[in-house]
């Protein structure tokens, strides 16, 4: 055993008497809304795949097209090995959907988060986050080296209080999730973009998990309530609803060409694979031609979320298709985690830090591709579940 090692071994022990130490489960089948664990065919209700996209025929037709003619891989950044015509494709039919005048893609929401805040803030600058944004927009904000002022979650009063304090004459930015990962609310759009006109400040949304979702054609939170010119900056990922992987940037021409020169999360990473991308190019024309999918999305949150409530379960504010089951205790999440699955509903309980202490649950997400019957089975597991594990009476 080496020195590293015989230092990792305790703090993971301590990790385990806290029960925050993770690992990972293999799934031995594509996502979907059943996975086979261990041999075991169990529904999932944990997968981002909103619209259950990542294993359609399209998507499969359209990335085995991109394999034949372009490969598998990119090869390299795009600035150094040159742009496919499918990324330049893709971006322009995500600058549609968004309302926008152009789009950067990136190799992940997490290099898309880092990369734009980064680049458009600096020292003396000031970014105003809420405080429960995604671990990706907390770290683009450290990065930066700007003043960061941390507002409570979706409390614009705060943040107004916070804008009128503020002093010196740097950039003022503030950074919010539209639909925030963890709790499913959503945040008051049209607040902030009142503020930040007020205070001449760059509004930056990340639309992770309200692409695809809401608005008539799916275009996210800003396109439903009407926001595309207001917003300055429009994140959204390639790998939730649109079933591929990836993350885009969407705003002014201007704004795109600033981080092709100047994001280092883009400019420092080999492209996005030609497949992803046209798996993703695939998936924005069906959000846009079918609108059925959403619904069918809807119709079984709706029935879940109502399923459990009835039973006494506690969902927080929860305005998405993300349910945060609030249990509290960690042990008693995993515990609930664990009679869930043995009972063939698999739901991983999410733990600090990825939720402050004292509020662990289980994040619980019905998509378009379960059925009727897939979700009372899992109503009828959770309420047993509950139970068992002392989390209802």
């Amino acid at each position: 055993m080496t020195g590293l090692d015989d230092s990792l071994g305790p703090r993971l022990v301590h990790l385990d008497a806290r029960h925050l130490r993770r690992s990972l489960k293999t799934i031995s089948s594509g996502p979907g809304p059943r996975v086979r664990i261990n041999g075991r065919e169990v529904l999932q209700f944990s997968s981002n795949d909103y619209l259950g996209l990542a294993t359609d025929d399209r998507l499969k037709r359209a990335t085995a097209d991109a394999v034949s003619h372009f490969g598998c891989g990119a090869g390299s950044s795009r600035l150094v090995g040159g742009t496919t015509e499918l990324h330049a494709t893709l971006e322009a039919a995500l600058a549609e959907l968004k309302a926008t005048e152009a789009c950067l893609v990136f190799a992940s929401g997490y290099h898309a988060n880092i990369g734009v805040v980064s680049a458009l803030s600096g020292a003396g600058d000031i970014i105003f986050s809420d405080e429960r944004n995604h671990a990706s927009l907390v770290d683009g904000c450290r990065l930066s080296r700007a003043s960061v002022e941390v507002y409570r979650h979706r409390d614009v009063e705060h943040l107004g209080e916070l804008l009128s304090s503020a002093s010196g004459n740097g950039q003022r930015l503030i950074v919010t999730e539209t639909v925030f990962s963890m709790e499913g609310d959503v945040a008051p759009l049209q607040e902030l973009v009142k503020l930040a006109q007020r205070w001449d400040a760059w509004l930056v949304v990340d639309e992770a998990h309200a692409t695809g979702v809401f608005g008539e054609h799916g275009g996210g939170l800003v396109e439903e309530l009407g926001l595309a010119q207001d917003i300055d900056v429009q994140i959204g990922t390639l790998g939730k609803a649109l079933g591929s992987m990836g993350a885009f940037v969407a705003g002014s021409r201007l704004l795109v060409d600033w981080l092709t020169n100047t994001a280092r999360s883009f400019i420092y990473t080999t492209a996005l694979s030609p497949p992803a991308v046209a798996a993703a190019l695939a998936a924005v024309k069906v959000v846009r031609s079918d609108p059925a999918r959403r619904q069918r999305l809807w119709t079984n949150v709706e029935r879940m979320r109502l399923g459990l409530v009835d039973h006494g379960f506690s969902l927080g504010n929860s305005r998405s298709p993300i349910l945060p089951l609030l249990v509290g205790d960690d042990e008693r999440a995993l515990n609930f985690s664990a009679e869930l699955l043995k009972q063939g509903i698999f739901v991983p309980a999410i733990r600090p830090p990825t939720v402050p202490v004292g509020m662990s649950r289980l994040r619980i997400v019905p998509t378009a591709s379960h059925s009727r019957a897939d979700v009372d089975m899992a109503l009828h597991a959770f309420v047993a579940a509950g139970r068992i594990s002392r989390v209802i009476e």
